[in-house]
This record gives structure tokens, C-alpha cells and sequence, in this order.
């Protein structure tokens, strides 16, 4: 083995044994690995890491930071939950699946896992504790279920991938992780409710029913969506399949809108929409901004903060003007973390390349088979025992220049591998040593890490199921992104 590979790996464990930061084990592993390769190692340690994080990409991770925690804070977590408990919680064990949609919802505005687990975990666990579930089941469940939020945009861990990877777009892999984080989302569902199927929990017999609509209103709520869907079949013979689609949601968006406003809707339904629709229509901004060209992913961001602000300080008036120096102490804190990791591992990735550390694994790996399927089940087996032990910023930063040329030899799309490497690492965040969510959870429910893994097997065979769908149907992930691509081409040649 080359020596400068051996002194870079064995350095690295060494730190991370010894209990150093992981920022601190790569930075040193870095610069002992150059020093072997003869070079001046203060210096370039520096210069590296000074350039990785020399990006105007990575401004909006601070943006999104501070964004979800005056989400957490403000009030838009208990609005959302409303939401959800409206229309899911009438449901046999509606709860499990009232806590899932609502983490994926509040993960679509704030692109955090553990604001999610802390904000909904808060809220969801004591109400689920009082219904007669399993606090053990309940703190599983939501820990699991907020990772969703890490492959629904916005996403922080895309950002940093996006810029890792070099050639990705944002904008691009913010829109290929909408379907594989509901797919995600619907899977740990399907696991909720067999669970409490089996339990119990959440007996039809106690349940309500939603208030029903008279027959005239559900002939218009028909007559309103055949419209939508006529005109979706125009657009999509006209313009091609994504406008279709486009039109089919705005329309639908649209005549829901024009029906509550009118009242033709189910008695408080419209009380739970004007409570969680400032914060549903962020997601609109954000992907409708992006996508038609008003703004970067960066300026989003920005964007994001300043209506997270006005909603929680201003309209909900939540958050006191008193506390917003913490919030902005707590969002430079986790943004110096971040960046101190993007640095730190710019400096890796540069040694690794001159060691030819990504060639040798990328040869490794294809001497090991030549069927795609197995070569992707290694790397899948391999990115779950990274997730085990390293938390997802650094993996993504460490393991991306090594395997997406892999992925790519086999034909795979960088935003494919994107997904499935975010897909991947989502599982680690909440399964022991190093489950950021795991621990938040238990924290918030008040129970034992070892209760609450032996409760959230389920929940990981939900979520590896739905890791085989993303991995082996390439469409899940480059679906929407070539829709996209495709309108856009359509519309500029009509033009």
C-alpha cells in the first residue's frame, strides 16, 4: 500500500479512537498524509482548507440554519401538526402517521433532521404517550421519520454534496429528492400502521370521523378536478409531460384555495389550512424560485430567512426580539461546525487525489464483479457502515470524490448517486453509535437508546426497502429532474 495512504487512514482512526473531533481527525490525518508526501503541510493544509470553503453555494447553508431554528421556535411545528391531525389523525393509529407527514412537512421548510425530532418530537411524543402508544415506539418513530427532511428540499447535506461533486446542480438535486424522500416517508408509514395494527394503538372505535360534505359541495370538488386534469392532459400534449404535471398541481392548489375561501369545504377546514398555509407556501417559494430562474439556491436561502422571520416574529409573534441574539449564536455555532468539516475534508479530498486514493477504489470495486447490482449493494453496504459511525456532512465529504467515480462507471447519474449516497447516510443518523436524531429523540422522550432501537427495527427495514426502490429504479431519483429539463427545452424552442 502506497505509504501516504497508510498514513492517512491509520492517522485518521487513530484521532477518531482516541475520541478527537472529527474535524480535528481529518485536518491532522490530512496534514500528516501530506507531510509523508513531501510536501509543505502547514501550508497546504491551510490553503486547502481556505479554499473549500471559498464557495458561494455553501453561503445558503447559514441561511438555511438560521432559517429552521426560528421555524423550530416560532410556531409553524404546531401549525403544521394541526394540519396533519386533522385529516390523518381520525385514522387507526393516525398519530404514527400524523407525526411521519408532519416531519416531512417541517423537514420541506427547514431541511433539518434534528430541528424536526426537537420541534415535532416536543410536541407529537407526550400527545402520542397520552393516547395510549408505546413511548419507545413513539421516540422511534419520530427519530426515523424526521430524516425524511434531508431528502425533501431544502437540504443542507445537498448543498454540500452538490458542491462536493463539482458538476451537480442544487436546483437539480433539490427537485430529485422530493419523490425518494415521500417514497421514504410513505414506507416508514406503512411500518407505522402495521405496527399499531398489531398493538392496537389508536383503535378505529375511538376515532372521529371527518365531518362530511354535502353532495352538491362534492359534485363542484369533482367537476373542479376534472378541470385541473383536462387542462393537465393540454399542457402535457402541448408542452410534454412536466408541464402537465406542473399544471395539475397549480390548478389543484388553485381550486382548493378558491373553495376554502368560498367555504365549500368541511366545517374547521379552513381554520387548519389559514394555520398551516403560510408556512406550505415557503415550499412553493423556495422550489418555484429556483426552478423558474428568480433566484439561486443561495439567494433562496435569504429569502427563506426573511420570511421564516416575519412569520415567527412578526405574524405569529413567537419569537420575542429578546431571543434572536441566541438564535444567532446557536446558527453561527453549527455554521462554523459545518464549515470547519467542508475545510478540514477539502484538504482530504486534495490528498486522496494526489494519492490516487478514488482510482484504486474505483479499480477495487469493479475487479470485485462486473454486475452493476452487486457493486451498488457494496457500496450501499459500505455507505450504511460509514453512516454507523460518522455523521453525514463529513461522510458525504470524505466518501464522494472516492466513490461517485464508481457510480458513474457504472452509468449512474451524480444526482442518482446524490440520492442514494443522502438515502444512505439518513439511516446512520438514527441508529446507534453516532444517531444524531436517535439521541435528540430519546432525550425528548425521556427513554433509553437501547429501548428505542430494539422498537425502531421496523422502521429501518421501512426505510432499506425504500433505500433498494431509490437504489435500483434509477426514475425514482432522475425523474423530475428530467421532466424538468425536458419543459424547459420544449418551452425555449416554442419560443
Amino acid at each position: 500500500m502506497n505509504v501516504v495512504i497508510l498514513v492517512l487512514v491509520l492517522s485518521f482512526f487513530a484521532l477518531l479512537l482516541l475520541n478527537a473531533p472529527v474535524c480535528i481527525a481529518i485536518a491532522l490525518a490530512s496534514f500528516m498524509a501530506i507531510f509523508a508526501h513531501g510536501l509543505d503541510a502547514s501550508f497546504m493544509v491551510a490553503q486547502r482548507m481556505a479554499n473549500g470553503v471559498d464557495s458561494f453555494p455553501l453561503l445558503a447553508i447559514p441561511f438555511f440554519v438560521f432559517a429552521g431554528y426560528l421555524m423550530g421556535r416560532g410556531g409553524l411545528a404546531r401549525r403544521l401538526i394541526d394540519f396533519a391531525l386533522y385529516y390523518m389523525g381520525r385514522l387507526p393509529g393516525g398519530l404514527g402517521y400524523v407525526n411521519t407527514l408532519t416531519c416531512m412537512l417541517f423537514g420541506s421548510i427547514s431541511g433539518s433532521a434534528a430541528a424536526a425530532v426537537s420541534s415535532i418530537g416536543g410536541f407529537m411524543i407526550p400527545e402520542m404517550n397520552k393516547k395510549g402508544y408505546d413511548r419507545d415506539f413513539n421516540v422511534a418513530l419520530t427519530a426515523t421519520a424526521a430524516t425524511t427532511g434531508l431528502l425533501i428540499p431544502p437540504s443542507n447535506c445537498m448543498i454540500v454534496y452538490s458542491v462536493v461533486a463539482g458538476s451537480v446542480s442544487i436546483a437539480s438535486m433539490f427537485v430529485a429528492g422530493i419523490l425518494p424522500g415521500i417514497l421514504v416517508g410513505l414506507c416508514i408509514m406503512f411500518a407505522s400502521g402495521l405496527v399499531a395494527w398489531k398493538k392496537g394503538y389508536g383503535c378505529k372505535s375511538e376515532q372521529e370521523q371527518l365531518p362530511p360534505l354535502p353532495r352538491k359541495i362534492r359534485i363542484i370538488h369533482w367537476v373542479l378536478r376534472g378541470i385541473a386534469g383536462i387542462c393537465a392532459v393540454l399542457a402535457w400534449c402541448i408542452y410534454g409531460l412536466g408541464s402537465g404535471l406542473l399544471t395539475l398541481f397549480v390548478l389543484l392548489c388553485v381550486f382548493k384555495m378558491i373553495t376554502l375561501v368560498v367555504g365549500l369545504c368541511r366545517i374547521g377546514e379552513r381554520r387548519v389550512w389559514l394555520g398551516a398555509l403560510p408556512s406550505l407556501l415557503l415550499v412553493i417559494i423556495i422550489l418555484g424560485g429556483i426552478l423558474s430562474g428568480i433566484f439561486t439556491a443561495t439567494e433562496a436561502s435569504a429569502v427563506t430567512v426573511a420570511y421564516a422571520f416575519l412569520l415567527s416574529v412578526v405574524v405569529y409573534r413567537e419569537i420575542p426580539l429578546r431571543d434572536l441574539p441566541a438564535i444567532c449564536l446557536q446558527t453561527g455555532t453549527t455554521t462554523a461546525v459545518v464549515m470547519l468539516l467542508i475545510g478540514a475534508s477539502s484538504a482530504m479530498s486534495w490528498i486522496m487525489t494526489m494519492a490516487n486514493i478514488p482510482q484504486t477504489v474505483s479499480q477495487g470495486l469493479m475487479e470485485l464483479s462486473s454486475n452493476p447490482f452487486i457493486i451498488l449493494l457494496t457500496i450501499n453496504l459500505l455507505l450504511l457502515a460509514v453512516g454507523f459511525f460518522m455523521d453525514m456532512t463529513p461522510a458525504i465529504l470524505i466518501f464522494t470524490p472516492i466513490l461517485l467515480p464508481v457510480a458513474v462507471k457504472l452509468g449512474i447519474t451524480p444526482i442518482h448517486f446524490g440520492i442514494i449516497m443522502i438515502t444512505n447516510l439518513c439511516i446512520g443518523l438514527c441508529t446507534p453509535p453516532v444517531g444524531t436524531c436517535l439521541f435528540i429523540g430519546c432525550g425528548v422522550g425521556k427513554t433509553t437508546i437501547a429501548n428505542v432501537t430494539r422498537k425502531a427495527i421496523p422502521f429501518f427495514i421501512a426505510m432499506l426497502v425504500s433505500l433498494l426502490f431509490i437504489t435500483y429504479i434509477p426514475w425514482i431519483s432522475n425523474g423530475l429532474p428530467t421532466l424538468l429539463e425536458q419543459t424547459r427545452n420544449t418551452t425555449q424552442s416554442q419560443r
